[in-house]
């Protein structure tokens, strides 16, 4: 084996290097537990308490909570989970566009890059306090909550899939005079779908637990059934409602993970793909003749 070939050295790490970073680490958790204000005590009896809890959510109450509606409420977080994540899907898209550095000029992608990191920087908590006092209390705040969140995540992640493409594609568009359009259209689309397609999904599975909480204060979903049962003590039903919830939860990331498997590894949207292919290569056989 050449020296061409060879692996590089691992870094060496010395002793005393270790020791100063294991030192920073210790201290660093030192602190943050000092932060928390959690005593010793609390600390060993926090087992014993969850273990009562635990013992009297036991058996759930089904029955109770589903002629009280709890059914409809969790089917209300996954219709705002899924609303939230159309709205912020399809308005994401063409800011991801403008936001790209190979596909915009800097004046349009600066204050869009911008605009997605001020949306990601307020969670969908603070978003729905904030649109309750417009919307009223209800489903439509936590809706409106999720998807202006989501522009920013899906924007973030469309933009960095539409950056990483291959140019080579868009190239030919341009040698044959195809404008900006054409070259988004038969050039870049067919690259970057099936990976927005599966972020659109993932998204959606995390916007299925943050309509959950949503409804705790108010912003429609089971947040609220969940919260009653809890203020009232009545542990059962708090059981019942979080085995719904959980039993909804993990269907729907089971259905999306085998979907997004199926769409990255070309099953879905593999015939729009050939098709923009052989038109790029009818495009560059007339510029080439």
């Amino acid at each position: 084996m050449t020296a061409a070939t060879q692996r590089p050295a691992p870094p060496r790490w010395t002793g005393e290097r270790r020791g100063a970073i294991g030192v920073v680490l210790l201290v660093a958790m030192v602190w943050s537990i000092s932060g928390l204000d959690v005593t010793l005590d609390r600390l060993l009896g926090a087992p014993s308490d969850a273990w009562a809890i635990l013992r009297q959510m036991i058996p759930p109450a089904f029955a109770r909570v589903a002629a009280r509606g709890a059914v409809g409420k969790v089917f209300e977080s996954v219709y705002i989970a899924w609303i939230g994540t159309v709205i912020g899907a399809l308005l994401s898209l063409p800011l991801a566009f403008m936001a790209a550095h190979n596909v915009a000029p800097i004046w349009i992608r600066v204050p869009i890059r911008q605009l997605f990191n001020a949306i990601r920087a307020v969670p969908e908590l603070i978003l729905a306090v904030i649109l309750i006092p417009i919307t009223g209390l209800g489903p439509w705040a936590g809706t409106l909550a999720i998807g202006i969140h989501s522009i920013g995540t899906l924007g973030k992640w469309a933009t960095e899939s539409i950056e990483s493409i291959d140019s080579g594609p868009i190239e030919a568009v341009e040698s044959t005079g195809g404008r900006w359009v054409s070259s988004m259209r038969w050039a870049v689309f067919p690259q970057v779908m099936s990976t927005i397609s599966s972020y659109w999904l993932f998204r959606f599975e995390i916007n299925v637990r943050a309509s959950a909480v949503l409804g705790m204060i108010g912003a429609g979903g089971v947040g609220s059934e969940l919260v009653s049962h809890l203020v009232f003590r009545d542990f059962p039903a708090a059981s019942a409602v979080l085995a719904l919830t959980v039993g909804v939860v993990l269907t729907i990331d089971t259905v999306s993970a085998a979907v997004r498997r199926r769409i990255i590894t070309g099953g879905v949207g593999g015939d729009d793909s050939s098709r923009s292919a052989e038109a790029l290569s009818d495009l560059t056989g007339i510029n080439h003749r």
